[in-house]
This record gives structure tokens, sequence and C-alpha cells, in this order.
């Protein structure tokens, strides 16, 4: 039990300090550069953040999985994530710069263009090795490399915005300086470069990425799902629109923090469990009171979004306020995969979601695509609750066929679901 409550604090902080750092960015942003420019910050950075999704290769992932199942040396593993790292960096500039030559509306800008892309080897780097602790379920250093970088982008931001008035440029500079700083912290202390060898394990690599790439494709469609609105607000209205979009829009961001306070160890500890049908029982209850929570929050934030918007963003971005309800129905039952999924993920099938995914896509172009020229950010946003809805629906019948649960024991609160809850921290705290 001490060590899983130890893992909750640091998960806890964790998130605490992404939430509040990357909101302070948020409001920074809008405070000082406006609408317009923030949409274009959204246009700029909606192509790497796609990339990032498939980039990454789900080697995250896998590598907890393979770490976690210990059937390979450290070392070895080690050296075949560095060697994927090089070559997935390589081919992460080339196709962004590319994509975004011909996409983005300031293509005539490449130093723009290069900053935004810049992060990418660093956040890859940072990706890959994330794995590896979670994997050893060294869940505070996992957690730092989620938290620091918000950290730093957000002082980065304020002494080039604030103190040097770089404006767009100064913004995408700190966008660099956080995940550059976890980089050089993990090659100082683990010696993780010492691990590019020429030698090239071809089972482990193979391993990796082939299950990796069933969690790379499976988030990429999960972003494509979250992102895509933003691409066509790029092609069929305006910076303005978008930039009053990415405000409300980032807000929910922050909210979905809260069933992913635990869904960290769910995931490690899913992928050691001997009992994966006892584990997905009490993944259920925690799915329950995420629901109730995230339910809440959801509530508080409809009452207040009036006050929360103006308050922290500015009367510029009024009319983030009706995007930003628009999106809560759907960010409260896309819970539901948040949660589950997780536990999924950590039984090594992540395939499962894309299935889910998959329709709530197509649903998401065809009705961004009519609702766009008739309401601009409202539009998108009704279109994107109305995605999560179905994806989520779609989800859960397949969790539950994947686990053999009944959506009656999923879903339906019990009276001894307290007690049970204090069973999964035991099964939560249990540890290879």
């Amino acid at each position: 039990m001490k060590k899983f409550l130890n893992d909750s604090i640091s998960v806890g902080l964790s998130k605490v300090l992404i939430i509040v750092f990357g909101l302070a960015t948020s409001i920074m942003t809008a405070r000082v550069l406006g609408p317009e420019k923030n949409g274009l910050i959204a246009a700029l950075l909606v192509y790497p953040n796609i990339f990032m999704s498939f980039g990454s290769l789900g080697i995250r992932q896998s590598t907890t999985y393979l770490v976690g199942q210990k059937k390979y040396n450290d070392q070895e593993i080690k050296n075949s994530i560095t060697q994927i790292w090089l070559f997935s960096t390589i081919l992460g500039i080339t196709i962004c710069m590319l994509i975004m030559v011909n996409f983005i509306a300031v293509k005539h800008n490449v130093f723009l263009l290069v900053l935004a892309i810049s992060p990418i080897p660093f956040k890859l780097f940072n990706t890959y090795n994330s794995g590896f602790f979670l994997g050893k379920n060294r869940i505070k250093e996992f957690n730092r490399i989620n938290w620091v970088p918000p950290v730093s982008i957000f002082c980065a931001t304020a002494i080039f915005l604030l103190m040097f008035d770089l404006s767009l440029e100064g913004y995408l500079f700190a966008l660099i300086i956080g995940p550059l700083g976890v980089s050089i912290f993990l090659m100082s202390r683990d010696n993780l470069l010492y691990y590019l060898k020429l030698k090239i394990n071809v089972k482990i690599i193979s391993k990796l990425m082939s299950l990796g790439l069933i969690y790379a494709f499976a988030l990429l469609i999960i972003n494509l799902n979250y992102k895509f609105d933003i691409i066509m607000l790029q092609k069929m209205s305006s910076m303005y629109e978008l930039g009053i979009y990415s405000k409300g829009a980032n807000i929910t961001q922050f909210l979905w923090q809260i069933p992913m306070l635990l869904s960290t160890i769910v995931f490690a500890r899913s992928a050691i469990s001997k009992n994966g049908r006892e584990f997905s029982v009490k993944v259920a209850i925690l799915l329950r009171f995420s629901f109730v929570f995230i339910t809440i929050g959801s509530v508080i934030l409809w009452i207040l979004s009036d006050y929360i918007i103006i308050g922290m963003f500015g009367i510029e971005f009024s009319e983030s306020v009706s995007v930003l309800n628009y999106l809560l129905p759907g960010v409260v039952l896309l819970t539901i995969y948040k949660v589950m999924n997780m536990d999924l993920a950590g039984k090594g099938k992540p395939w499962i979601s894309i299935i889910a995914m998959v329709p709530a896509l197509i649903l998401n172009i065809v009705l961004n695509y009519y609702y766009i020229p008739l309401y601009g950010a409202d539009g998108s946003a009704i279109a994107s609750t109305i995605s999560y809805s179905v994806a989520a629906i779609i989800f859960l019948f397949l969790y539950s066929y994947a686990v053999k649960m009944p959506l009656r024991e999923i879903i339906m609160y019990k009276k001894n679901d307290l007690i049970l809850f204090k069973q999964l921290f035991k099964i939560l705290t249990k540890s290879k």
C-alpha cells in the first residue's frame, strides 16, 4: 500500500503541475497574443502533434509491456529504443516539413515552420525512454518526464513574451526548451546515448515495432479525432475562429487530467497483472468514480464558463464560452474511453480502440464539413461532442466483450463500490 500511495501522490502532484503551468501558459499566450495569433499557433502545431501520435511508434507502450514482462535484457531494450529514436527523428522532421510546406497558410515563413517542428527529436526521445521507467514501475521518474516540460515552457514563455516581447516566435522557442531540458537530463543521468550502438537486435526491434505500431496507429486515429477539427477550421474558416476554438477546447484537455490521475498506474499494473479479469473489474470501479468526478467538474465548468473563459483569457475570447459548453457533454462521455483503454493497452490490445475511433473520426470529418460553414468554431465543437459520444458508446461495448464483463457490471454503481475501490488500491499496489 505504501508504494501505491507514494506513486499516487507522485502522479497527483505531476498532474497538478501539468494543469497549473499548462493553464498558466495558455492564459499568458491568450492575453499577450490574442485570438488570431493563437489560431496561428494551433495551425502550426497541429501537424507536429499529429505526427507525434504516430511518429512515437507506440514505443513507450510497447516498451512498458516488454519491460514489465521481463522477456529481454534491459540494456538490449535501451539499445533498440535509441536506434528507433534516431530513425524516427529523421523521418518525423522530414515528413512534417513536407506536409507543413504544402498545407500551412504561413508556409512562406520557413522560420516559423522550423521552430514548430524543432521539439520533435526531444519529445520523441523523452517519450521512448519514459516507457522504460513505466515498465519498471519507476513512477516518480516517469512523472518527472511529464511535468518538467510544462513548467519549463511556462518559465520560458514568460521570459520571451513578457521580458523580450518576442511574440509568436518567443512562444515557439519556449516549446523547444521544455522537452530539450528533459532530454539533456536523461542523457546525462542514465547515459542513454551510450546505448546508441551499431549492432541491431532485429528480434527486439521487431517486437517493439510490431506491438508499438498497433499502439501508434490507435493513437493516431484517436488524435486525429481530437485534431482534425483544427485542420478543417484552418481550411474552412479563419485564424480568428481557430483561436477561439483552441482556447475553448484547451480547457477540456485539463479536465481530462481527472480520470488520467490513476490511469498511468493502471496501465503499468495491467501490463504485469496475473489475473486480467479481476483487474478489469477493479478498473470498472475506477471508471465509475472518475465519471462522477468529471461530471461534477463539467457541471461546475458549464455554470462558471463565462467567468472562467473571460477571466482567464480576456474579453477577446468571449466566444470561446460556447465552444467550451458544446464540448463538455462529449468530454464527459469520453471518460469511458480514457479510463478503460488504459486497461486494454496494458493487456496488449490497443487495436480495440481503433474499431471504436475510426467510425467516430469519419463522423467527425463529415459533421465538421457540414457545421463549420454554418456555425464556425461552435459548429466544430458540436461535431466533436457527437463524435466523442459515439466513440465512447462503441468502445464501451467492445470493452465489455473483450474482458467478458456485462455492461451492467461495468456501469452500474453498487453499494460496496467504496470497499471494492479500496481493493483496487491493493491490486494496484502489487508489483513484480
